[in-house]
Protein backbone atom coordinates (compact mmCIF):
# COMPACT_ATOMS: atom_id res chain seq x y z
CA UNK A 1 0.00 0.00 0.00
CA UNK A 2 1.44 3.37 -1.04
CA UNK A 3 1.67 6.37 1.32
CA UNK A 4 -1.03 8.26 -0.54
CA UNK A 5 -3.71 5.58 -0.20
CA UNK A 6 -4.87 6.57 3.29
CA UNK A 7 -6.68 9.66 2.07
CA UNK A 8 -8.38 7.82 -0.80
CA UNK A 9 -9.85 4.84 1.13
CA UNK A 10 -13.51 5.35 2.01
CA UNK A 11 -15.97 3.33 4.10
CA UNK A 12 -17.77 2.28 0.90
CA UNK A 13 -14.52 0.87 -0.44
CA UNK A 14 -14.02 -1.08 2.77
CA UNK A 15 -17.50 -2.55 2.64
CA UNK A 16 -17.03 -3.49 -1.01
CA UNK A 17 -13.71 -5.14 -0.22
CA UNK A 18 -15.28 -7.10 2.63
CA UNK A 19 -17.68 -8.66 0.15
CA UNK A 20 -14.85 -9.99 -2.03
CA UNK A 21 -13.79 -12.75 0.36
CA UNK A 22 -14.77 -15.40 -2.15
CA UNK A 23 -12.28 -13.98 -4.66
CA UNK A 24 -9.28 -15.03 -2.63
CA UNK A 25 -6.94 -14.10 0.18
CA UNK A 26 -6.00 -10.83 -1.48
CA UNK A 27 -9.36 -9.26 -0.68
CA UNK A 28 -9.05 -10.22 3.00
CA UNK A 29 -5.56 -8.74 3.13
CA UNK A 30 -6.87 -5.47 1.66
CA UNK A 31 -9.49 -5.23 4.40
CA UNK A 32 -6.96 -5.93 7.15
CA UNK A 33 -4.52 -3.35 5.81
CA UNK A 34 -7.25 -0.76 5.39
CA UNK A 35 -8.45 -1.18 8.98
CA UNK A 36 -4.85 -0.84 10.14
CA UNK A 37 -4.14 2.43 8.34
CA UNK A 38 -7.56 4.04 8.69
CA UNK A 39 -8.70 3.32 12.28
CA UNK A 40 -11.06 6.27 12.18
CA UNK A 41 -13.30 4.34 9.76
CA UNK A 42 -14.31 2.13 12.72
CA UNK A 43 -16.23 4.95 14.35
CA UNK A 44 -19.90 4.10 14.74
CA UNK A 45 -19.42 0.42 13.94
CA UNK A 46 -19.67 -0.74 17.57
CA UNK A 47 -17.05 -2.09 20.00
CA UNK A 48 -14.34 -4.32 18.61
CA UNK A 49 -11.78 -6.66 20.11
CA UNK A 50 -9.58 -3.70 21.00
CA UNK A 51 -12.24 -2.28 23.36
CA UNK A 52 -13.37 -5.61 24.83
CA UNK A 53 -10.53 -8.13 24.58
CA UNK A 54 -12.13 -10.37 27.23
CA UNK A 55 -15.76 -11.14 26.37
CA UNK A 56 -18.40 -9.99 28.85
CA UNK A 57 -22.15 -10.71 29.16
CA UNK A 58 -24.70 -8.46 27.52
CA UNK A 59 -25.70 -5.43 29.61
CA UNK A 60 -29.22 -6.84 29.48
CA UNK A 61 -27.97 -9.68 31.72
CA UNK A 62 -26.57 -7.36 34.40
CA UNK A 63 -28.84 -8.84 37.10
CA UNK A 64 -27.32 -12.33 36.67
CA UNK A 65 -24.63 -12.01 39.33
CA UNK A 66 -23.46 -13.60 42.55
CA UNK A 67 -25.25 -12.13 45.53
CA UNK A 68 -24.60 -12.11 49.26
CA UNK A 69 -26.56 -11.66 52.48
CA UNK A 70 -25.14 -8.72 54.49
CA UNK A 71 -25.44 -10.30 57.92
CA UNK A 72 -23.50 -13.35 56.69
CA UNK A 73 -20.60 -11.15 55.55
CA UNK A 74 -19.75 -9.36 58.77
CA UNK A 75 -16.25 -8.72 57.42
CA UNK A 76 -14.73 -8.72 53.94
CA UNK A 77 -12.25 -11.35 55.08
CA UNK A 78 -14.76 -14.07 55.96
CA UNK A 79 -17.51 -14.02 53.37
CA UNK A 80 -19.83 -16.03 51.13
CA UNK A 81 -21.67 -15.31 47.89
CA UNK A 82 -24.27 -17.38 46.06
CA UNK A 83 -24.56 -18.75 42.50
CA UNK A 84 -27.68 -17.54 40.59
CA UNK A 85 -28.99 -21.06 39.84
CA UNK A 86 -32.33 -19.70 38.63
CA UNK A 87 -30.68 -17.87 35.71
CA UNK A 88 -28.49 -20.70 34.40
CA UNK A 89 -29.07 -23.43 31.83
CA UNK A 90 -27.36 -26.77 31.33
CA UNK A 91 -25.02 -27.90 34.10
CA UNK A 92 -21.90 -25.70 33.77
CA UNK A 93 -21.44 -22.66 36.00
CA UNK A 94 -19.57 -19.77 34.34
CA UNK A 95 -16.40 -18.90 36.23
CA UNK A 96 -17.66 -15.41 37.08
CA UNK A 97 -20.82 -16.83 38.71
CA UNK A 98 -19.22 -19.61 40.79
CA UNK A 99 -20.12 -19.07 44.46
CA UNK A 100 -17.38 -17.88 46.81
CA UNK A 101 -16.47 -18.82 50.37
CA UNK A 102 -13.49 -17.13 52.01
CA UNK A 103 -12.08 -17.41 55.52
CA UNK A 104 -9.53 -14.61 55.09
CA UNK A 105 -10.26 -13.02 51.74
CA UNK A 106 -8.83 -14.04 48.37
CA UNK A 107 -5.03 -13.65 48.30
CA UNK A 108 -3.27 -12.42 45.18
CA UNK A 109 -0.54 -14.96 44.40
CA UNK A 110 1.92 -14.89 41.49
CA UNK A 111 2.12 -18.35 39.88
CA UNK A 112 5.89 -18.19 39.34
CA UNK A 113 6.53 -17.69 43.07
CA UNK A 114 3.94 -20.14 44.43
CA UNK A 115 5.19 -23.41 45.89
CA UNK A 116 3.63 -26.66 47.08
CA UNK A 117 5.52 -28.48 49.86
CA UNK A 118 4.85 -32.20 50.35
CA UNK A 119 6.49 -33.70 53.44
CA UNK A 120 5.88 -35.90 56.48
CA UNK A 121 5.59 -39.65 55.97
CA UNK A 122 7.08 -39.64 52.48
CA UNK A 123 10.37 -41.02 51.16
CA UNK A 124 11.28 -37.79 49.37
CA UNK A 125 10.00 -34.49 50.80
CA UNK A 126 9.74 -32.16 47.83
CA UNK A 127 8.83 -28.60 46.89
CA UNK A 128 6.95 -28.19 43.58
CA UNK A 129 6.38 -25.13 41.45
CA UNK A 130 3.16 -24.91 39.46
CA UNK A 131 5.17 -25.62 36.31
CA UNK A 132 6.64 -28.73 37.97
CA UNK A 133 3.15 -30.04 38.62
CA UNK A 134 2.04 -29.37 35.05
CA UNK A 135 4.61 -31.90 33.84
CA UNK A 136 2.54 -34.74 35.32
CA UNK A 137 -0.24 -36.26 33.14
CA UNK A 138 -3.18 -33.85 32.96
CA UNK A 139 -6.86 -34.69 33.42
CA UNK A 140 -10.04 -32.66 32.79
CA UNK A 141 -13.21 -33.71 34.61
CA UNK A 142 -16.68 -32.30 35.27
CA UNK A 143 -17.64 -32.14 38.95
CA UNK A 144 -19.85 -30.11 41.23
CA UNK A 145 -18.44 -28.24 44.21
CA UNK A 146 -20.82 -27.63 47.13
CA UNK A 147 -20.37 -25.93 50.49
CA UNK A 148 -21.36 -28.17 53.39
CA UNK A 149 -23.57 -25.33 54.61
CA UNK A 150 -25.61 -25.20 51.41
CA UNK A 151 -29.26 -25.24 52.47
CA UNK A 152 -28.51 -24.11 56.03
CA UNK A 153 -30.57 -20.95 55.58
CA UNK A 154 -33.78 -23.00 55.37
CA UNK A 155 -32.97 -25.38 58.20
CA UNK A 156 -34.79 -23.39 60.90
CA UNK A 157 -37.68 -22.34 58.69
CA UNK A 158 -38.45 -21.06 55.21
CA UNK A 159 -36.68 -17.75 55.74
CA UNK A 160 -35.30 -17.11 52.28
CA UNK A 161 -37.63 -16.80 49.35
CA UNK A 162 -35.00 -17.34 46.63
CA UNK A 163 -33.36 -20.45 45.23
CA UNK A 164 -30.12 -18.46 44.92
CA UNK A 165 -29.97 -18.30 48.72
CA UNK A 166 -31.46 -21.68 49.63
CA UNK A 167 -29.21 -23.66 47.26
CA UNK A 168 -26.74 -21.23 45.69
CA UNK A 169 -23.59 -22.43 47.45
CA UNK A 170 -23.00 -24.94 44.66
CA UNK A 171 -21.43 -24.78 41.21
CA UNK A 172 -20.33 -27.23 38.51
CA UNK A 173 -17.28 -26.82 36.28
CA UNK A 174 -14.77 -28.63 34.14
CA UNK A 175 -11.65 -28.82 36.27
CA UNK A 176 -8.19 -29.44 34.82
CA UNK A 177 -5.16 -30.55 36.77
CA UNK A 178 -3.07 -33.54 37.76
CA UNK A 179 -4.00 -36.48 39.94
CA UNK A 180 -2.95 -36.04 43.55
CA UNK A 181 -2.05 -39.73 43.73
CA UNK A 182 0.50 -39.34 40.92
CA UNK A 183 2.30 -36.60 42.85
CA UNK A 184 2.12 -38.46 46.17
CA UNK A 185 3.46 -41.64 44.60
CA UNK A 186 6.29 -39.65 43.05
CA UNK A 187 7.23 -38.52 46.57
CA UNK A 188 6.92 -42.09 47.87
CA UNK A 189 4.48 -42.91 50.68
CA UNK A 190 5.83 -44.57 53.82
CA UNK A 191 4.18 -47.53 55.51
CA UNK A 192 1.56 -46.46 58.03
CA UNK A 193 0.58 -43.29 56.15
CA UNK A 194 -3.19 -42.80 56.44
CA UNK A 195 -4.00 -39.07 56.45
CA UNK A 196 -3.05 -35.81 54.78
CA UNK A 197 -3.07 -32.28 56.17
CA UNK A 198 -3.84 -29.88 53.32
CA UNK A 199 -3.02 -26.25 54.10
CA UNK A 200 -3.86 -23.03 52.27
CA UNK A 201 -1.67 -19.98 51.64
CA UNK A 202 -4.51 -17.66 52.75
CA UNK A 203 -4.34 -15.36 55.75
CA UNK A 204 -6.34 -17.76 57.91
CA UNK A 205 -3.88 -20.61 57.56
CA UNK A 206 -6.89 -22.71 56.59
CA UNK A 207 -6.18 -26.45 56.85
CA UNK A 208 -8.15 -29.68 56.63
CA UNK A 209 -7.36 -33.35 57.23
CA UNK A 210 -8.12 -35.75 54.37
CA UNK A 211 -8.08 -39.57 54.49
CA UNK A 212 -5.24 -40.90 52.33
CA UNK A 213 -7.58 -43.50 50.84
CA UNK A 214 -9.76 -40.67 49.54
CA UNK A 215 -6.75 -38.72 48.27
CA UNK A 216 -5.58 -41.72 46.22
CA UNK A 217 -8.94 -42.01 44.47
CA UNK A 218 -9.93 -39.15 42.13
CA UNK A 219 -8.57 -36.00 43.81
CA UNK A 220 -7.01 -33.40 41.55
CA UNK A 221 -4.44 -30.65 41.99
CA UNK A 222 -6.24 -28.08 39.85
CA UNK A 223 -4.88 -25.09 37.96
CA UNK A 224 -7.64 -24.52 35.34
CA UNK A 225 -11.42 -24.13 35.42
CA UNK A 226 -13.74 -24.24 32.40
CA UNK A 227 -10.80 -23.99 30.03
CA UNK A 228 -9.01 -21.02 31.60
CA UNK A 229 -6.78 -20.45 34.60
CA UNK A 230 -8.47 -20.56 37.99
CA UNK A 231 -9.98 -17.28 39.14
CA UNK A 232 -8.28 -15.78 42.24
CA UNK A 233 -11.40 -16.38 44.35
CA UNK A 234 -11.35 -20.04 43.28
CA UNK A 235 -7.79 -20.69 44.39
CA UNK A 236 -5.45 -19.33 41.71
CA UNK A 237 -2.86 -20.55 40.98
CA UNK A 238 -3.42 -23.98 42.59
CA UNK A 239 -6.17 -25.69 44.52
CA UNK A 240 -7.19 -29.14 45.66
CA UNK A 241 -10.41 -30.68 44.33
CA UNK A 242 -12.00 -33.58 46.23
CA UNK A 243 -14.91 -34.61 43.95
CA UNK A 244 -18.23 -35.31 45.66
CA UNK A 245 -17.08 -34.08 49.07
CA UNK A 246 -17.97 -30.93 50.95
CA UNK A 247 -16.32 -27.89 49.44
CA UNK A 248 -14.29 -27.15 52.58
CA UNK A 249 -12.15 -30.23 51.83
CA UNK A 250 -11.10 -28.79 48.45
CA UNK A 251 -8.50 -26.43 49.88
CA UNK A 252 -7.84 -23.33 47.78
CA UNK A 253 -4.44 -21.66 47.29
CA UNK A 254 -2.90 -25.01 48.25
CA UNK A 255 0.62 -24.56 49.66
CA UNK A 256 1.39 -27.55 51.88
CA UNK A 257 0.51 -31.24 52.20
CA UNK A 258 1.77 -33.14 55.21
CA UNK A 259 1.41 -36.92 55.24
CA UNK A 260 0.70 -38.52 58.62
CA UNK A 261 -0.91 -41.47 60.40
CA UNK A 262 -3.87 -39.67 62.04
CA UNK A 263 -6.12 -36.65 61.43
CA UNK A 264 -4.91 -33.30 62.78
CA UNK A 265 -8.30 -32.26 64.26
CA UNK A 266 -8.03 -28.65 63.10
CA UNK A 267 -10.55 -25.95 63.95
CA UNK A 268 -12.21 -26.40 60.57
CA UNK A 269 -13.03 -30.06 61.29
CA UNK A 270 -14.01 -29.83 64.95
CA UNK A 271 -15.57 -26.48 65.84
CA UNK A 272 -16.70 -26.18 62.21
CA UNK A 273 -17.78 -28.63 59.51
CA UNK A 274 -18.80 -31.36 61.94
CA UNK A 275 -22.38 -32.69 62.03
CA UNK A 276 -24.01 -32.35 65.43
CA UNK A 277 -26.65 -34.99 66.22
CA UNK A 278 -29.68 -34.84 68.52
CA UNK A 279 -27.80 -36.91 71.16
CA UNK A 280 -25.15 -34.19 71.45
CA UNK A 281 -22.44 -36.14 69.66
CA UNK A 282 -20.95 -35.11 66.32
CA UNK A 283 -20.17 -36.93 63.09
CA UNK A 284 -16.61 -36.07 62.10
CA UNK A 285 -15.25 -36.24 58.56
CA UNK A 286 -18.68 -36.75 57.02
CA UNK A 287 -17.16 -35.49 53.80
CA UNK A 288 -19.47 -37.02 51.20
CA UNK A 289 -22.33 -34.83 49.97
CA UNK A 290 -25.57 -36.80 49.82
CA UNK A 291 -28.04 -36.84 46.90
CA UNK A 292 -29.90 -33.56 46.55
CA UNK A 293 -32.05 -31.66 44.06
CA UNK A 294 -33.96 -28.42 43.57
CA UNK A 295 -36.41 -27.06 41.01
CA UNK A 296 -35.02 -23.87 39.44
CA UNK A 297 -37.95 -23.14 37.12
CA UNK A 298 -40.50 -22.32 38.37
CA UNK A 299 -39.02 -20.96 41.59
CA UNK A 300 -39.36 -17.68 43.55
CA UNK A 301 -37.18 -15.84 41.03
CA UNK A 302 -38.99 -17.47 38.07
CA UNK A 303 -42.77 -17.25 38.68
CA UNK A 304 -45.34 -18.55 36.21
CA UNK A 305 -46.43 -15.66 33.98
CA UNK A 306 -49.18 -17.26 31.90
CA UNK A 307 -51.39 -20.32 31.85
CA UNK A 308 -50.84 -23.24 29.53
CA UNK A 309 -47.85 -25.47 28.79
CA UNK A 310 -44.86 -24.94 31.13
CA UNK A 311 -41.33 -26.33 31.18
CA UNK A 312 -40.21 -27.41 34.65
CA UNK A 313 -36.45 -27.63 35.11
CA UNK A 314 -34.03 -28.24 37.94
CA UNK A 315 -30.72 -29.67 39.10
CA UNK A 316 -29.80 -32.88 40.92
CA UNK A 317 -26.47 -34.12 42.24
CA UNK A 318 -24.81 -36.68 44.50
CA UNK A 319 -21.33 -37.05 45.95
CA UNK A 320 -21.75 -40.82 45.75
CA UNK A 321 -21.86 -41.05 41.96
CA UNK A 322 -24.41 -40.62 39.18
CA UNK A 323 -28.01 -39.52 39.51
CA UNK A 324 -30.28 -42.31 38.25
CA UNK A 325 -33.72 -40.75 38.71
CA UNK A 326 -35.52 -37.56 39.70
CA UNK A 327 -39.21 -37.58 40.60
CA UNK A 328 -41.35 -34.45 40.69
CA UNK A 329 -44.48 -33.88 42.78
CA UNK A 330 -47.09 -31.19 42.14
CA UNK A 331 -49.05 -31.88 45.36
CA UNK A 332 -46.46 -31.83 48.14
CA UNK A 333 -45.28 -35.43 47.86
CA UNK A 334 -48.60 -37.28 47.57
CA UNK A 335 -48.02 -38.27 43.93
CA UNK A 336 -44.82 -38.37 41.91
CA UNK A 337 -43.92 -38.22 38.21
CA UNK A 338 -40.57 -39.18 36.66
CA UNK A 339 -38.62 -36.31 35.14
CA UNK A 340 -36.33 -36.63 32.12
CA UNK A 341 -32.61 -36.56 32.87
CA UNK A 342 -30.76 -34.47 30.31
CA UNK A 343 -27.43 -35.75 29.02
CA UNK A 344 -24.69 -35.81 30.02
CA UNK A 345 -25.33 -37.65 33.29
CA UNK A 346 -21.91 -37.82 34.97
CA UNK A 347 -20.58 -39.02 38.31
CA UNK A 348 -20.36 -36.41 41.07
CA UNK A 349 -21.66 -33.78 38.69
CA UNK A 350 -24.78 -31.65 38.38
CA UNK A 351 -27.53 -33.30 36.32
CA UNK A 352 -30.24 -31.23 34.64
CA UNK A 353 -33.78 -32.63 34.80
CA UNK A 354 -36.86 -31.43 32.89
CA UNK A 355 -40.59 -32.12 32.85
CA UNK A 356 -43.26 -30.35 30.75
CA UNK A 357 -46.63 -29.78 32.46
CA UNK A 358 -49.91 -27.96 31.92
CA UNK A 359 -50.87 -25.20 34.35
CA UNK A 360 -54.37 -23.71 34.44
CA UNK A 361 -54.03 -21.44 37.46
CA UNK A 362 -54.35 -24.06 40.20
CA UNK A 363 -52.25 -23.90 43.38
CA UNK A 364 -49.36 -26.35 43.54
CA UNK A 365 -46.75 -27.62 45.97
CA UNK A 366 -43.72 -28.42 43.80
CA UNK A 367 -41.05 -30.83 45.00
CA UNK A 368 -38.21 -32.81 43.46
CA UNK A 369 -36.65 -36.00 44.84
CA UNK A 370 -33.30 -37.37 43.62
CA UNK A 371 -32.04 -40.96 43.61
CA UNK A 372 -28.38 -41.86 43.02
CA UNK A 373 -26.70 -45.01 41.74
CA UNK A 374 -26.21 -46.38 45.26
CA UNK A 375 -30.00 -46.43 45.74
CA UNK A 376 -29.94 -43.50 48.17
CA UNK A 377 -33.16 -41.46 48.07
CA UNK A 378 -33.25 -37.76 48.98
CA UNK A 379 -35.12 -37.46 52.32
CA UNK A 380 -37.98 -35.16 53.24
CA UNK A 381 -37.55 -32.33 55.74
CA UNK A 382 -39.20 -34.17 58.66
CA UNK A 383 -36.93 -37.23 58.29
CA UNK A 384 -33.81 -35.11 58.04
CA UNK A 385 -34.78 -33.02 61.06
CA UNK A 386 -35.34 -36.16 63.13
CA UNK A 387 -31.89 -37.50 62.23
CA UNK A 388 -29.95 -34.24 62.54
CA UNK A 389 -31.76 -32.19 65.19
CA UNK A 390 -32.00 -28.40 65.25
CA UNK A 391 -28.24 -27.78 65.17
CA UNK A 392 -27.40 -30.04 62.22
CA UNK A 393 -27.06 -27.30 59.65
CA UNK A 394 -24.45 -29.06 57.49
CA UNK A 395 -25.31 -31.50 54.71
CA UNK A 396 -28.92 -30.33 54.59
CA UNK A 397 -30.28 -32.20 51.57
CA UNK A 398 -33.98 -32.11 52.48
CA UNK A 399 -36.62 -32.01 49.75
CA UNK A 400 -37.46 -28.36 48.99
CA UNK A 401 -41.08 -27.24 48.51
CA UNK A 402 -42.20 -24.33 46.32
CA UNK A 403 -45.77 -23.09 46.74
CA UNK A 404 -47.24 -21.87 43.44
CA UNK A 405 -50.20 -19.53 43.95
CA UNK A 406 -53.04 -19.03 41.51
CA UNK A 407 -51.34 -15.83 40.40
CA UNK A 408 -48.19 -17.76 39.44
CA UNK A 409 -46.18 -16.34 42.33
CA UNK A 410 -43.78 -18.87 43.86
CA UNK A 411 -42.75 -18.91 47.53
CA UNK A 412 -40.62 -21.17 49.68
CA UNK A 413 -42.53 -23.24 52.29
CA UNK A 414 -41.73 -26.18 54.54
CA UNK A 415 -44.05 -29.13 55.04
CA UNK A 416 -43.92 -30.95 58.40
Amino acid sequence: MTPGMKSRITRRMLMRAAGLGALGAGAGALVRDAWAVVPETRKGLGPGVDTRPYGMPSPHEKEVVRRFIPWMNATTESSVSFTPLHALEGIITPNGLHFERHHAGAPVIAPDTHRLLIHGMVERPLVFTVEDLKRFPRHSRFHFLECAGNGALEWRGAQNNAVQFTHGMIACCQWTGVLLRDVLQYCGLKDGAKWLLCESADGAGYARSLPLKRALDDCLLVFAQNGEALRPEQGYPLRLLVPGCEGAASVKWLARIEVGDAPWMTREETARYSDLRPDGKARLFSLEMEANSVITNPCPENPLKRKGMQQLSGLAWSGRGRITAVDVSFDGGVNWRAARLEEPVLSKCLTRFRLPFEWNGEEMLLQSRAVDETGYVQPDYTTNRRNKGETGIYHNNSITTWHVAGTGEVTHVQLD
